[in-house]
């Protein structure tokens, strides 16, 4: 209970942190300081655009902006002076820089509000933009873990479960019980080989009436809904695996395997084959240099991780490595899309 209490302290800590690091870089923005660390553009991320859903667990938030804060990122980069550009100009960017800073817009999983709610929004500003699809989630066979137990912890006020150590009882009343069980829930996935851990998450949620598969097939558009949103003019399809598992712990044979397939299937939904990848969580522990090497080897151009930073003409060397800039559901203010597109903060992160 100590060794908890703890992690959920310092998990609040950080949080603090990056809040007060994205106040003072949103200053030294406004000061002209640390201008070289914008570098030529950045990629951003995010998962969900949707209204505000106050009953959304806190592990869940940073992938939830709304569709006012989009617009509102938007008009703030504007005003920067960037260029919006579609993630497959990215290299010719970096290769041949016009002066102006440039930004690319890419969302994760396929959401049906991408479509609902972030669409209008980068249809009203002209903005191209990317969302990276698995087959397996797109065709509603595979479960979201993190969105099963996020609708659990809110609708549950205790949980009983074998973490490891046996049977127990979790309280769930209150937002720091439910943050605590979320990340333990978490934990758990990452000690165990993922396909059978996520299958126990997804026996508990229906021992409490959660059908996982049906979740899916509530939150992520199916193969017709993305055949029609890949049509929009400024909607490009990229591959995201079949089976969102991190691929760093697959053997090269099944990495590989998803990641071709995922393409493959793309290309036969909608006669154009992916040229980018976006690689499942994207984290350190989750993808590395074999991954980067096995997408050059299958022919995408670009690969995206989700590990911060901005781009620079170095980026050229390592095209399916790149960085990602979440546009993160905790920090929806203008003054945080400054900072973030400064670049500040990851330089003094380094």
């Amino acid at each position: 209970m100590k060794d908890r209490a703890k992690a959920i302290w310092r998990r609040n800590v950080k949080r603090w942190l990056i809040g007060a690091g994205l106040e003072a870089s949103a200053l030294a923005t406004g000061a002209g300081l640390m201008k070289a660390a914008r570098g030529s553009g950045v990629i951003f991320t995010l998962h969900h655009v949707r209204p505000e859903a106050p009953s959304i667990i806190g592990p869940n938030r940073h992938l939830e902006v709304t569709p006012e804060f989009l617009d509102l990122a938007i008009r703030q980069l504007k005003k920067l002076g960037y260029d919006f550009v579609r993630l497959s100009d990215v290299p010719a960017r970096l290769k041949t820089p016009s002066g102006k800073p440039f930004a690319a817009f890419t969302l994760d999983d396929g959401y049906r509000n991408n479509a609902e709610h972030a669409l209008p929004v980068f249809a009203r500003h002209g903005v191209p933009f990317t969302v990276f699809i698995a087959q397996g989630l797109a065709e509603h066979r595979q479960p979201l873990w993190w969105e099963i137990i996020g609708r659990l912890l809110r609708e549950q006020d205790r949980v009983t479960f074998d973490f490891g150590q046996g049977l127990e009882t979790v309280d769930l009343k209150t937002p720091v019980q439910q943050l605590d069980t979320f990340f333990r829930f978490a934990s758990y996935v990452w000690a165990r080989e993922e396909t059978a851990a996520v299958a126990d998450l997804c026996a508990l949620a229906e021992r409490y009436g959660i059908d996982p598969l049906a979740m899916t097939r509530e939150l992520l558009m199916g193969p017709e809904e993305l055949k029609d949103f890949a049509a929009h003019p400024l909607v490009s399809l990229g591959a995201h695996t079949v089976t969102h598992r991190k691929l760093c712990r697959l053997t090269a044979e099944e990495a590989t395997r998803e990641m071709r397939q995922s393409a493959d299937w793309l290309a036969d939904l909608t006669g154009t084959r992916p040229t980018a990848i976006a690689y499942p969580y994207g984290s350190r522990d989750a993808v590395g240099p074999r991954e980067f090497q096995t997408a050059r080897d299958l022919g995408f151009v670009i690969g995206l991780t989700t590990q911060p930073g901005m781009l620079t003409e170095g980026d050229l060397s390592r095209p399916t490595a790149l960085p990602r800039v979440s546009l993160n559901g905790y920090y929806q203010k203008p003054r945080y899309v400054t900072a973030l597109a400064s670049g500040i903060p990851f330089a003094l992160k380094r």
